[in-house]
């Protein structure tokens, strides 16, 4: 019943994104394009092979920009001008995260591109996380970030949904009043339906290589692209994925003009997909697929890694995601890609 309460508060008294704090869609093609590759030699045991998973990103590239060279490739998604953000997901640690050659490919790119390492900035929420995945500055060159709790977040960068959400210490609003008033606090004092966007999107970087895993989410069923871009990059995140209906709201968050709007390319890893247990590492549902994704349609990306992990689960005999990602065909419906089956083609790459 509060739950119902809540979020019917919520619609009443705070409406969804308005207009002006999203970007209008760009036209969704007819058909969207994955491009897809794989080698058996991209994975040893546990460890990447980055030789390898180097030649495939390249070739991803070169396909989805349909480029002759590298350099003119990176050069039509970005320019010397950008600082650019590279999203990586790092919640599964060492064995399950964002691989580390996948990253230091586009790192490489971009210099291609003429964006030295210096203004490029991979981040995640966890700083432990992404020590544990092996990104640190001085590895690679490129700056490393996470998101601190509270100061983190950008007070003029906000976003709304109709979802109520209770706020917990690390949001930027949480706050004690009992703590000043003498007057303890009640629960009611911490519901909001408003998050604020980390500030190393909406003030650092201009443009966004958004590099997610294939994984499963237990609230939100798929933690893809639309989730890598949203759910670890706000505060009061949680009702997203634990509240009923929450998820509905990620497709609206996606579109926030700090958020979505600046991704120019995805590419999904699926080296070790996961298809229950995730985001973080369960080695019990995980497998070396040897697999990459890129496209620049992220919601046919997650519906195709949607069916997917569908199948995997069945073959398992483990119960359907079903409506817990039902969120993703509201995702086509607002304009951000294509979610059917018929309108999106999975073509393969030759790694060269």
């Amino acid at each position: 019943m509060f739950r119902f309460l809540a979020a019917l508060a919520a619609l009443l008294f705070f409406p969804p994104l308005r207009a002006a704090e999203q970007q209008s869609p760009a036209s969704v093609p007819a058909t969207s394009i994955i491009y897809s590759t794989d080698d058996a030699l991209a994975l040893d045991q546990l460890e990447e092979n980055p030789a390898v998973t180097r030649r495939m990103v390249d070739s991803l590239v070169l396909a989805v920009t349909q480029q002759p060279d590298l350099a003119r490739a990176w050069r039509s998604l970005v320019s010397p001008a950008d600082h650019v953000g590279i999203k990586v997901c790092a919640a599964g640690g060492r064995y399950f995260a964002s691989h580390r050659g996948i990253v230091e490919t586009v790192v490489a790119g971009l210099a291609e591109a003429g964006v030295p390492p210096t203004h490029v900035i991979v981040w995640d929420r966890d700083a432990d996380d992404l020590r544990a995945a092996g990104f640190t500055a001085q590895r690679g060159g490129y700056q490393v970030r996470s998101i601190a709790p509270v100061t983190g977040y950008d007070r003029e960068a906000s976003v709304t949904a109709p979802t109520l959400g209770k706020l917990i210490w690390g949001d930027l609003l949480f706050h004690d009043p009992g703590a000043r008033s003498g007057k303890r606090a009640t629960a009611a004092d911490q519901l909001s339906s408003t998050s604020h966007v980390a500030s190393v999107v909406s003030r650092e970087v201009t443009k966004i290589i958004n590099i997610p895993v294939l994984s499963d989410e237990s609230g939100c069923g798929v933690a893809g692209a639309l989730y890598n871009m949203t759910v670890p990059n706000v505060d009061n995140w949680r009702r997203f994925t634990q509240l009923e209906g929450g998820a509905d709201a990620i497709p609206d968050v996606y579109a926030d003009a700090n958020l979505g709007p600046k991704v120019v390319l995805t590419i999904m890893d699926a080296l070790r997909p996961q298809y229950a247990g995730g985001p973080q590492f369960n080695p019990n549902y995980a497998f070396s697929w040897h697999m990459i994704y890129a496209s620049k349609d992220p919601v046919a990306l997650d519906a195709h890694a949607f069916r997917l992990i569908e199948g995997w689960r069945k073959e398992a005999k483990l119960p359907p995601i079903g409506k817990r990602a039902a969120w993703l065909e509201g995702a086509a419906q607002s304009g951000l890609g294509n979610f059917a089956e018929g309108k999106i083609a999975v073509r393969p790459v030759e790694a060269k």
